[in-house]
């Protein structure tokens, strides 16, 4: 009889011991999360920040028009459109890339930087040989602080 209490008292401590490493546990996985959170937010409020200053002295894209609606086209026409935009900002704005999304748009855009105030162009030629709806994205990456990554669409259809 001694020796089944004395095993029942070892496994009750052992249960309040599991207890009391369970709760240290979960009150550390809570610290460890409240202060991650804490940088998180730190952190996304001093990058706001640094972007703010920066947004103000550095270059900035704005488009006359993201969005060009060819309409309803014959196959074989000039799928060509263009695309103006202007340097709205404070330092040189340099195009670095223009991606289309397919194959059948191709774009071209300046290669050197583009000054302060000043305007551009991006052309973009659709190949009209295919027919059927036209909804193509062209993916513009340059230095400008308000919109790095812009995306320019056309749209239309070509019949035969």
């Amino acid at each position: 009889m001694f020796g089944f209490l004395f095993v029942l008292s070892k496994f009750v401590l052992l249960i309040n011991q599991f207890f009391k490493m369970k709760k240290i546990l979960f009150l550390s996985a809570i610290a460890i999360a409240t202060a991650s959170f804490s940088n998180t937010v730190f952190a996304q409020a001093t990058q706001t920040t640094a972007t703010a200053a920066v947004d103000k002295k550095g270059p900035k894209i704005e488009f006359k028009n993201i969005k060009h609606d060819y309409g309803t086209i014959k196959q074989g026409a000039d799928g060509t459109c263009t695309f103006e935009f202007k340097n709205t900002g404070k330092k040189p704005l340099i195009i670095s890339n223009a991606q289309a999304s397919c194959g059948c748009t191709v774009p071209e855009w300046p290669k050197q930087p583009i000054a302060p105030h000043k305007k551009a162009v991006i052309k973009v030629k659709y190949d009209t040989h295919r027919t059927g709806p036209i909804n193509k994205s062209i993916t513009i990456t340059s230095n400008a602080t308000n919109s790095p990554t812009q995306v320019l669409q056309i749209v239309g259809t070509v019949t035969q």
